[in-house]
């Protein structure tokens, strides 16, 4: 459902046309109409609420997408009275469009009412994107997943949405794979080195060990992104030694991703670490029997200067 300057427009009416029956038109219209009342009079029509459960999901997609915005014209106490319910109620709706257009609009309530009124219902746990989500709505959640935790804090990130961040790793679609990596690392970059030392580390390490070869390599990719914001410490203590055991890994795509892993974090690590421990590991690797893996192997001692 598209929607300019917080109402629908001519256009995308008759747009919405084309795809819903005349009823859920009618019931948009009157969203709309609604909301000019409250823009008038702030106060919460009963009609608001009852479109929180409306039968289709485009109604309440279309709601979700502006209701946030009305905390600016009701108030705080309107706000936490009348939709804070409605927001919480959302949350949990079936539709993933719903959760996410609440989402994204989380901005709006914390200028109102500070983030953290939301954050103490169990509700909130609820906003995160499953397998049954279309790829495009998870991704969409995935992408404002850091903006998410650091308005909600990480005390209640770790409670509720770490293992959900973890899940993405090892999905089956890549492109799930390649944004939770992305958005490990600016949740690292938000909560800083320490946290995920602690919290985001150890379990991207563990993943090294995994049956499946799709998902030791997420455990390179990983590194390769966390490297840099975690900092040089956390790189040579905790993440290379997992990085040069990998390069005996019996699949040469991970060998030769370990390959390219090295040459990435390289620039992070101190010379005698790279010179005692990396240096000959790529050398090792320089003479695999699989073509690939000799190519990266060679191309990460010239880009790093070991020849």
């Amino acid at each position: 459902v598209v929607h300019c300057n917080d109402c629908f427009c001519t256009g995308c009416v008759v747009n919405m046309t084309l795809t819903c029956s005349l009823d859920v038109y009618l019931r948009l219209f009157c969203l709309n109409y609604l909301f000019v009342l409250i823009s008038v009079s702030p106060v919460c029509p009963v009609p608001v609420q009852e479109l929180v459960s409306d039968t289709n999901q485009h109604v309440k997609s279309a709601l979700a997408s502006v209701i946030m915005g009305l905390s600016t014209i009701l108030g705080k106490d309107n706000t936490i009275e009348h939709l804070l319910p409605l927001f919480l109620a959302q949350l949990k709706d079936e539709c993933p469009e719903v959760r996410l257009n609440i989402i994204s609009n989380l901005d709006c309530v914390n200028e109102v009412i500070g983030i953290r009124q939301l954050s103490q219902s169990p509700a909130a746990g609820h906003c995160g994107a499953g397998r049954g989500c279309k790829v495009e709505v998870r991704l969409a959640i995935i992408e404002y997943m850091p903006l998410l935790a650091g308005q909600l804090g990480v005390e209640f990130f770790d409670e509720k949405l770490n293992t959900l961040c973890m899940a993405w790793l090892i999905d089956h679609v890549y492109a799930i794979r390649e944004a939770a990596t992305c958005n490990l690392m600016k949740l690292v970059e938000k909560f800083g080195a320490e946290w995920a030392q602690n919290t985001i580390v150890p379990k991207v390490l563990g993943m090294a060990n995994d049956p499946n070869y799709l998902h030791r390599m997420t455990t390179l990719f990983c590194i390769n992104a966390l490297s840099e914001a975690c900092g040089q410490e956390i790189t040579t203590k905790q993440m290379l030694p997992v990085v040069l055991k990998m390069s005996n890994d019996q699949v040469a795509n991970v060998r030769f991703n370990v390959a390219k892993s090295l040459q990435k974090i390289g620039p992070v690590l101190d010379s005698n670490a790279l010179q005692t421990e990396v240096k000959p590991v790529l050398e090792k690797l320089a003479s695999d029997t699989d073509m690939d893996v000799k190519y990266f192997a060679q191309e990460a001692i010239s880009v790093l200067a070991l020849a």
